[in-house]
């Protein structure tokens, strides 16, 4: 026991002081809506969003991304004291939160926007859109074939009923609420993430039937889902190697490098995800951006008609031609009028003295990514990895915010 005045834990102008000052101007309606009252029904007993919300943006803005290392430090250090008011929280409380709002993060990252739009600090000239394959929380050893996942299926539903009787019988009378509780859910659990790896089987057989016809090799390799993370796909990671991993897709207002756009994607290619990423920067800001920088693993014909026809104006690397005497950026036959401009566009000077700006913005937010805990994630399933997305773009957002007004 020690006595101790929590506004004397942190220094006036400490940051976690700016944090929760921005957060009180934000909208979080979203977040109170599923724990409001409504008529005679009691609203939900919850720790308030404002808070939580807070926690985890400092928690980002300090490079920590685990719920459990946040809980650690809310007992610990004295920033996270004082957002808290010197009471604990649980880390079962804190991953719940920033996996269980994903629309409400959604309209969180939007509401941000619009106040930075507000203050001239997104402009949509120019933005870059880049993939971000971050590890997946699943093992490859998790990866089963049908026949493995089929058996399994039926032992765990097995394993399900034998459990019901079980906490019937005299034998586990001796059992606490908890103990039966844990039994349940595990037992559940486990059943319902093979049943989800073997519903993911459909889409990974027909992929692996689109590759078979351009790769014969392809026909011997069997299609395999993780038991842990059905939705987690085996990419190629930056260091060359293969490991279960998400497709974190950000684009990024080139000029403020502020963050417009987040989307996850569990294809280890880029290809299809520039079109709907287009669609949400038009959805959110009403309008498209003037020109779009990508790499090459988006530029596939079909995606570059696509958002040249809604307004933009892609700029992306053309692929050198097998005839090394052939001009890559002149028009070929069958080219639409897109295709053939994109191609003359990026033979100028121009063209590429704009493109270099790509890198020096997509590389530097998925850098801003890792340095706010963006290494290896711990959530599982595509919905509840966007949560995570979101809450990384909204402190990306917060900290631009800070640098830009000074």
């Amino acid at each position: 026991m020690r006595p101790q005045c929590l506004e004397e834990l942190v220094p006036p102008d400490h940051q976690v002081r700016i944090v929760w000052a921005l957060v009180e101007r934000l909208d979080l309606s979203g977040f109170y809506d599923a724990i409001r009252a409504r008529g005679e029904d009691p609203g939900r007993s919850a720790t308030d969003p404002r808070l939580l919300v807070a926690l985890w943006l400092y928690a980002h803005v300090d490079g920590v991304g685990s719920a459990r290392e946040l809980e650690r430090r809310c007992g610990e250090h004295a920033p996270y004291q004082w957002l808290c008011g010197g009471v604990n929280l649980n880390h079962h409380t804190l991953s719940d939160f920033r996996t269980g709002h994903e629309k409400a993060l959604d309209a969180l990252f939007t509401n941000l926007l619009a106040m930075m739009q507000h203050k001239g600090l997104v402009h949509l000239e120019r933005i870059s859109q880049d993939g971000m394959r971050v590890r997946a929380s699943a093992g490859a050893s998790s990866f089963r074939r049908r026949e493995t996942l089929e058996r399994w299926v039926s032992e765990a539903r097995e394993r399900v009923e034998t459990l019901k009787r079980q906490l019937e019988g005299p034998v586990a009378a001796e059992w606490s609420a908890v103990q039966r509780a844990a039994q349940e859910r595990a037992a559940k659990e486990r059943m319902e993430r093979i049943e989800r790896a073997l519903a993911a089987l459909p889409q990974l057989e027909a992929a692996k039937e689109k590759l078979s016809r351009k790769m014969a090799a392809a026909k011997t390799k069997a299609v395999r889902a993780s038991t842990t993370d059905a939705e987690a796909r085996v990419m190629k990671m930056p260091d060359g190697g293969f490991r279960p991993a998400h497709n974190i897709q950000f684009a990024t207002d080139v000029k403020e490098q502020v963050v417009v756009g987040v989307a996850v994607t569990n294809s280890g290619v880029d290809h299809g995800q520039m079109p709907p990423m287009i669609e949400q920067v038009e959805a959110d800001h009403g309008r498209v951006p003037a020109k779009t920088l990508v790499d090459g693993g988006f530029a596939k014909i079909d995606d570059i008609e696509t958002v040249t026809a809604k307004g933009t104006t892609v700029y992306a690397p053309v692929q050198a031609p097998k005839d090394k005497t052939r001009d890559a950026h002149a028009p070929r036959k069958g080219d639409s009028e897109a295709i053939a401009e994109w191609r003359v566009r990026m033979g100028t000077d121009d063209a590429k003295e704009l493109y270099k700006q790509r890198a020096a913005t997509a590389e530097c937010v998925n850098a801003q990514g890792r340095a706010h805990g963006l290494t290896q994630l711990l959530v599982r399933g595509n919905e509840k990895v966007l949560g995570v997305a979101l809450l990384i773009g909204i402190t990306h957002n917060f900290m631009r915010w800070l640098t830009l007004t000074g």
